[in-house]
């Protein structure tokens, strides 16, 4: 029987912790799997898919990737068509594409006891800030405060907001600032914010997507409310990753899910193979 391959693609992806994690994932499940990296650019995305075999099973996507694996995708999932963003391709006659980043971002607040908001906001208006609209947005935000260094470039965000039925706002990062219930920051690890002390004292509980390095600079100043870090997110939508790879459904929970889960979790704080 062939072995089945997966990877972790992107640009620059040296740093990724996907192999670790999907590696933890496969020896639980005793698949006869393997799951690599390569750095791929995004001109050099559509020829790398071509030249795939039939040994592929699945691609994990970073970035800068994720929405030309949304094109290169026959299929779609609610999250992925919402947000326009592919970052796991099923391979078969027919790719497939998922979001999982969305169901990442609700996991690491459920996880942290955190199943609703009703006020929400985003910090940055990158590719990961649709996933973060959608995924406050599911856990019941009717009220979405965007900050953006460019606030007219931000559209795509208004518009998935009228289509989701939540009010958004666009503001730049000089602008008042209202409490909310929970924050979502999308920006770099080291970007520091001008206003950060305003920021944490009406931002509620802090999910900052970011990991490396640890503390961010915004984490560091988040004293008023709980901080999670990005690891959370990052974990969690690797398990869904792992799900789509094995059943095809993000949602479709794997046997003994919570060793798996375990698993990973112990993966993370082990150093890295070279």
């Amino acid at each position: 029987m062939t072995t089945r391959r997966l990877a972790v693609w992107g640009d620059p992806i040296a740093h990724s912790k996907s192999p670790t994690l999907h590696g933890a994932a496969i020896r639980v499940l005793g698949l006869d799997w393997e799951y690599g990296r390569r750095e791929v650019d995004a001109d050099g995305f559509s020829a790398a898919l071509r030249g795939l075999d039939d040994s592929w099973r699945g691609l994990s996507l970073t970035m800068p990737l994720k929405e030309q694996a949304f094109r290169a995708a026959q299929t779609h999932d609610r999250h992925a068509e919402l947000t326009g963003a592919v970052n796991t391709l099923l391979l078969n006659a027919a790719p497939s594409g998922f979001n999982t980043d969305v169901g990442g971002i609700i996991d690491a607040f459920a996880e942290n006891e955190v199943t609703g908001a009703a006020r929400a906001r985003i910090l940055g208006a990158g590719a990961t800030a649709a996933s973060a609209l959608v995924a406050v947005a599911e856990m019941g935000a009717h009220s979405i405060d965007v900050r953006a260094r460019r606030p007219e470039r931000t559209q795509t965000l208004r518009a998935l907001g009228e289509r989701l039925g939540v009010e958004v706002t666009v503001c730049g990062f000089a602008d008042q600032i209202g409490p909310v219930d929970v924050t979502v920051a999308t920006l770099p690890g080291g970007a520091v914010l001008e206003r950060t002390a305003a920021f944490a004292e009406h931002g509620g509980i802090l999910l900052d997507v970011a990991y490396a390095p640890w503390p961010s600079a915004l984490a560091e100043a988040w004293t008023t409310e709980h901080v999670i870090s990005g690891v959370a997110m990052l974990l969690h939508q690797a398990v869904r990753q792992v799900r789509v790879f094995v059943h095809g459904d993000p949602v479709d929970e794997l046997d003994d899910e919570a060793t798996v889960l375990a698993a990973m979790r112990t993966a993370l704080r082990e150093p890295a193979p070279s």
